[in-house]
């Protein structure tokens, strides 16, 4: 028998019973229907309509307002708990209020809280007061100690050794001057990386976590870090567990929590029987009732795939919920949860990463030369007998050769400026709306090479709209429209963007509306499943019971037993579709018992969004590989491909598992690949994970709970506008505004950051080869040093040159980025000996009985000084490149730091008293440094060594422009990006298929054996 619902001749049955009832009437009645009502629309206890008239009011209500913000819109202000925050300065006192005592225990009666109320909000402040925020503490730095721990690491501890060396000589000029530079470099390093938080900070509460709750008897959304223990909290679908919660009974059957009750007493009396245990000895789980959600506990557990969680069971902190909508009660908040008490057991541990490991293997570097070059200056200043420590009123002996070469050789800004840039650009991507979760993530978008990128709201629009419907012969399309928006969820204050497209679409099919105002009630809904891939729902008209499905037209037409005729037309309508770029769902219908009835298709198109395929042209200009990886049909995948300008290989992504592919074939099949249709998460994970092993940095967008593995997996995981909050937690960086070019936008940025402190790097190191090779050398041959006087003060305007350099208008590479450090040594040893040989020649030409660049009257000391520093800063501009011209913030204080220079060397600040005379001696008469010593400089002098200066740094722009223009030493240290071991994949490959089989002959007797692995497909069938 057919089902035949003509809305022409339908009649809606009497209605005079769908009264209002409020929400406690319906829940002690056990009205699902009713219940429905509530929570479909959102009011909070008072009356409500039923399911479906509210349903229908939402469709001639609803006003297109953009695209869906990301779950969490609000920003925290920080107000709650403003009367008990210390000062920042008083580092020593312990916080006021919750949370800084000793762990909480959670009194019984707490978790007793009744689902239809909740708790008051009396109760809430009470409990917090007790409880402290629902909130992990470790992120949260003290600003005294974080101001410390910029004098700590190795290149830090050494200038601190250079301080109590200077102490220990009576330097007290380069006492006060090196101490000076660590509190400049700490208060400047501290304020940038607080200002850059703070920005982030702001943008972050975009992203903060919210939950619903049931308090004062209505459902309320709050901030994550509200909730108390004893709060009952509404899980569902692509949420985070807000807090360790014990589950209560399933969102639809309100009614189960007298069970649920009754399961508490029992455990309470010890009445539950004392559990069995397996053959193997461990005990079995007794689980009450059906599985009401699952949760992914990957991040706690390790196990991928999805644990069914019943009545009673824990459900855990951050995990997330990947399927069903239940009712728990909060029993520990998240300092006390099992994340929170397993996070403070390491809660000093931090994650070093691979920006920390370069930038100690260059501090390590630089260390070791700076023991190398004291090493030889010693052996020098023995032959020409100096002593250790005196005279003091030179800098001529062996301890103050050590105390200079450790101040010109040991960096002391290099971790500051290069930590500070990191968080000056996160705060500049903060802007862009895009959120970074660690700092090290910059460093990884920088180098990404390949971009596994989703469909829906990435690539497109994410503006679903139903097309001219197909409707199978005999059938009415309001019927049809009527019974897909049956087969859709109605909760609408989430609705799934198909389902929401599916609803709206009856505005153009008023009689479809009245067929769902005629008086039906839902009986069971059933989400959709990657597995059946469809949406199913059983709802009564009459007492007759309907049952209507929705979903993938496969899926659909694999449910009725329709003609051949029908299912050859369905099945060419569908590929039309496709082939058209149409994501397509099919509807069907059965009455009670008897056959499902096809009733059509719902052809739903998704455009591109306009700036989609010109941004991918930038991309690959960019030397960035996207891939489209997507759970549409392979038909439409390549229409969508092709409309993108991506390519044309896209693939099932079947041929992944099923194919039969497997080691180095397999991975060639991913590498070529443009784009997977038909994907699932794992996947996702494995393409990543593939890509990997053949080299590259690859980044993976996601927004559901599904793509947290794959989003954790990659070098750098986005989450893209609208993501959920597992998708979030997983992600390295959050993005708040929707597309791809926000994406590439964003990878620019990365360079650029990356690009200062790559040219801060280079700076920096060539600044320290420079004096370490001319003191040097100048120690050994001509037994002279510049004044360790002058010496930190040349230290000191280096630091204050290169403070602006995190606001520098760097370039970007048209390739991904890499460190590459031989090829940054190398340039580096050739920039520092170019400026030493140049510092060489002016100290040479000072030997001649004219004077050389002296005009008029010159001081060597202060030449020499003015010399290096006018080199050394503008060095700076060399290393950063010619593609773009320097901030004004860095061309200030550069000149800043000239001025002052200028300034020593003209009135002859801090040259000394006269040095021990170099070895051979001066023979010029215009020299100013010798018995007795005035020290100071003529004009004519000073503007002489700023155009000798100049033209040392045009040299050394040339010779830097060619440096980078020699192919081998471009791409020195650059790893291949598609080096696979193509022995090694295979053997992995044909392992793969073999598994351990066991079996036991009729003696009892144990063999095992290996055995080819069953195909997964033949298992599935």
């Amino acid at each position: 028998m057919s089902v035949q619902f003509n809305s022409n001749s339908f009649h809606p049955p009497d209605n005079t019973d769908t009264g209002r009832h409020t929400h406690t009437e319906s829940l002690e009645n056990g009205d699902i229907e009713k219940e429905q009502g509530l929570f479909s629309d959102g009011n909070k206890g008072g009356e409500t309509t039923d399911e479906y008239t509210n349903l229908v009011k939402y469709i001639s209500t609803y006003r297109e307002g953009g695209r869906r913000k990301s779950t969490a819109s609000g920003v925290y202000d920080g107000n709650e708990d403003s009367a008990k925050k210390r000062p920042w300065w008083a580092f020593w006192r312990k916080k006021a209020g919750a949370g800084s005592g000793e762990a909480f225990e959670v009194p019984d009666e707490w978790i007793e809280s009744d689902i239809k109320k909740g708790i008051t909000s009396a109760e809430v402040e009470s409990r917090r007061k007790k409880s402290g925020w629902n909130e992990l503490t470790t992120e949260k730095e003290n600003m005294f100690l974080k101001f410390l721990s910029y004098f700590q690491g190795p290149i830090l501890y050494v200038m601190e050794i250079a301080v109590l060396l200077a102490a220990g000589l009576q330097d007290w000029i380069d006492f006060g001057v090196i101490i000076a530079i660590l509190m400049l470099n700490a208060g400047v390093g501290w304020y940038q990386e607080k200002q850059a938080a703070d920005v982030v900070a702001s943008l972050r509460g975009d992203i903060a976590m919210k939950a619903w709750v049931v308090r004062d008897g209505s459902e309320q959304e709050i901030k994550a870090r509200e909730i108390v223990p004893g709060d009952i909290v509404i899980v569902e679908e692509g949420q985070v567990i807000p807090a360790d919660a014990k589950l209560i009974c399933d969102y639809e059957t309100p009614e189960a929590f007298a069970e649920y009750q009754q399961m508490q007493r029992e455990e309470l009396d010890g009445d539950i029987k004392e559990k069995h245990t397996d053959e193997d000895g461990e005990p079995e789980e007794h689980h009450h009732g059906h599985a009401v959600v699952a949760a992914d506990q990957s991040a706690i557990t390790g196990e991928s795939l999805a644990v069914d969680k019943y009545m009673g069971d824990t459900l855990y902190y951050t995990t997330g919920c990947k399927r069903g909508k239940a009712f728990a009660v909060v029993t520990a908040s998240a300092r006390e949860s099992f994340v929170g008490r397993t996070a403070s057991l390491v809660q000093g541990a931090k994650d070093q990463g691979h920006f920390k490991a370069i930038m100690n293997s260059i501090g390590t570097a630089l260390l070791v030369l700076v023991v190398a070059w004291i090493l030889i200056s010693w052996i020098g200043g023995f032959y020409h007998h100096l002593n250790i420590a005196t005279p003091q009123n030179t800098s001529q002996n062996l301890l103050h050769y050590v105390l200079i070469l450790l101040i010109v050789g040991v960096p002391v800004g290099l971790p500051v400026v290069t930590t500070t840039t990191l968080a000056v650009g996160a705060a500049y991507l903060a802007t862009e709306k895009a959120i970074v979760q660690k700092l090290t993530a910059i460093e990884s978008l920088a180098g990404v090479d390949v971009l596994c990128s989703d469909k829906t709201g990435t690539l497109t629009a994410n503006q679903l709209s139903i097309r001219e419907p197909y409707v199978a012969e005999g059938q009415d399309v309001n019927w049809m429209m009527a019974v897909a928006a049956l087969a859709s969820s109605h909760n609408t204050k989430s609705l799934d963007p198909i389902d929401k497209v599916t609803i709206l679409t009856l505005k153009k099919y008023p009689k479809a509306r009245e067929i769902l105002e005629s008086g039906w009630k839902t009986k069971k809904y059933t989400p959709f499943d990657p597995v059946s891939k469809r949406i199913t729902t059983e709802a009564l008209y009459n007492g007759q019971l309907f049952t209507c499905a929705k979903g993938a037209p496969k899926a659909i037409l694999n449910l009725t037993n329709c003609s051949k005729e029908t299912s050859d037309l369905f099945k060419a309508k569908a590929a039309e579709f496709a082939r058209r770029g149409f994501r397509s769902l099919g509807v069907a219908v059965k009455e009670g018992d008897q056959d499902w009835i096809l009733l059509g298709m719902l052809p739903m198109f998704d455009p591109p969004r306009e700036d989609t395929a010109q941004t991918i042209t930038e991309a690959q200009t960019l030397g960035l590989k996207v891939k489209m990886l997507t759970g549409d049909a392979i038909a439409i995948a390549k229409e969508t491909c092709t409309m993108l300008n991506l390519g044309s290989k896209v693939y099932n992504s079947e041929k992944l598992i099923h194919s039969g592919l497997s080691g180095s074939t397999q991975h060639d099949l991913v590498e070529r690949a443009d784009g997977f249709a038909e994907v699932f998460p794992e996947h996702k994970y494995q393409v990543v994970e593939m890509l990997q092993e053949r080299g590259h940095l690859t980044a993976m967008t996601g927004d559901g709970v599904n793509d947290a593995p794959s989003l954790k997996k990659s070098d750098c995981g986005i989450a893209v506008e609208g993501a959920s909050e597992a998708a979030q937690a997983a992600a390295d960086i959050v993005f708040l505004a929707p597309g791809l070019s926000t994406i590439v936008s964003a990878i620019k940025i990365a360079r650029q950051i990356f690009q200062r402190m790559k040219a801060y790097i280079q700076y920096r190191i060539a600044l320290c080869l420079h004096l370490e090779i001319y003191l040097v050398t100048s120690m050994v041959i001509i037994n002279e040093t510049i004044r360790v006087d002058l010496v930190v003060f040349l230290a000191l305007f280096a630091d204050l040159a290169t403070i602006a350099v995190a606001y520098d208008n760097a370039h970007y590479e048209a390739r991904p980025v890499e460190w590459q450090l031989p090829k940054i040594w190398i340039i580096s040893v050739v920039l520092g000996i170019l400026l030493a040989l140049g510092t060489w020649v002016v100290r040479g030409s000072m030997f001649l009985p004219n004077g050389g660049i002296i005009q008029n009257y010159g001081s060597v000391q202060e030449v020499l000084f003015l010399e290096v520093s006018l080199t050394e800063n503008w060095l700076i501009f060399v290393t950063r490149g010619s593609e773009t011209l320097p901030s004004w913030q860095l061309v200030c204080a550069i000149f800043g730091v000239d001025v002052l220079a200028t300034l020593f060397c003209v009135f002859g600040w801090i040259s000394g008293d006269g040095e021990i005379p170099s070895n051979p001696a001066d023979l010029a008469s215009n020299l100013t440094d010798v018995p007795p010593a005035v020290g100071n400089t003529s004009i004519v002098t000073v503007v002489v060594i700023w155009i000798y200066s100049i033209a040392v740094i045009i040299v050394i722009a040339i010779v830097y422009f060619l440096l980078n223009k020699i192919a081998w030493l471009d791409n020195l240290g650059r790893k291949s990006r598609n080096a696979g071991d193509t022995q090694m994949e295979n053997i992995i490959g044909h392992l793969s298929k073999l598994a351990l089989e066991h079996e036991e002959d009729d003696t009892g007797k144990k063999r095992w054996h290996l055995a080819t692995r069953a195909n997964e497909a033949e298992v599935d069938d």
